[in-house]
C-alpha cells in the first residue's frame, strides 16, 4: 500500500507542480489518472511535497528559484500594503514550491473584519468574495484581487483570508514536520535575504 501511496504523490506532484493544481485536487487527480479505485488510502501532504521538491528539482531548477523569488517579492508589498492587519503568509510561497502558476495566500486580522474590505474599498481595488475554511477550522471570508507581476509578466491571484484578530493564537504553531507553517513580514524578507546571498 505504501508504494500505491508513493506513486500517487509522485503523480499528483507532477500536477501541482506543471498544472498548479492544490494538493487535494491534484491527489484526486492522479488516483483517476493512475486508475485506482475512489477509496485508495491517499498520502499525506507531507510525502506530496517532497516529490515536488523532488520534481522542481529535476524539471524546473533553472527557473523555479526566479519565480519564487518574484511571488515573495510580490508578497511582500501586499503585505507592507495590509501591514496594519498582522499578515502571514503561508503555502508554497512560503515553503519554498511555488512556481508562477501558485496564488499568494495572506491570512489578516481584525477585531472587525469588514475593516479590511472598507480599506481595499478605500484602495479602490476590485475584488470577489468567497468563504472558505479557516485556520481553525472555522469559515473565513476570502478577498480575491488580481495583482500584476512585472518580474513574471503575469497576473497572479493574492487571497486575503479575512480573520478574527483571536484566531492569531496558533497561527504560527509549528506543523506535523515541526516547521512555521507561516511567517511574518519580517521572516519573509529575511527568507528573501538568504535566497540572495546563497546566489552570490
Amino acid at each position: 500500500m505504501d508504494d500505491v501511496k508513493q506513486e500517487i504523490a509522485v503523480a499528483a506532484a507532477a500536477l501541482v507542480v506543471d498544472e498548479g493544481l492544490d494538493y487535494g485536487a491534484a491527489k484526486q487527480r492522479a488516483l483517476r489518472g493512475l486508475g485506482l479505485p475512489a477509496r485508495t488510502p491517499l498520502p499525506d501532504n507531507l510525502l506530496v511535497e517532497a516529490h515536488v521538491r523532488e520534481h522542481i528539482a529535476i524539471f524546473h531548477a533553472d527557473t523555479q528559484p526566479g519565480e519564487l523569488r518574484a511571488l515573495r517579492e510580490l508578497a511582500l508589498q501586499w503585505m507592507e500594503r495590509f501591514s496594519d492587519y498582522q499578515p502571514l503568509i503561508g503555502g508554497a510561497v512560503w515553503h519554498g514550491t511555488a512556481t508562477a502558476l501558485n496564488d499568494l495566500y495572506l491570512q489578516l486580522f481584525a477585531d472587525d473584519p469588514k475593516d479590511i474590505e472598507i480599506a481595499l474599498i478605500n484602495q479602490n481595488l476590485d475584488y470577489d468574495a468567497t468563504t472558505v475554511t479557516g485556520l481553525h477550522g472555522q469559515p473565513v471570508e476570502a478577498l480575491t484581487l488580481v495583482a500584476h507581476c512585472p518580474a513574471l509578466q503575469s497576473r497572479v491571484l493574492v487571497h486575503l483570508l479575512v480573520n478574527d484578530t483571536l484566531a492569531q493564537r496558533g497561527a504560527l504553531q509549528p506543523d506535523e514536520a515541526g516547521r512555521k507553517p507561516r511567517g511574518d513580514a519580517r521572516a519573509l524578507r529575511n527568507l528573501l535575504l538568504e535566497s540572495e546571498s546563497s546566489t552570490l
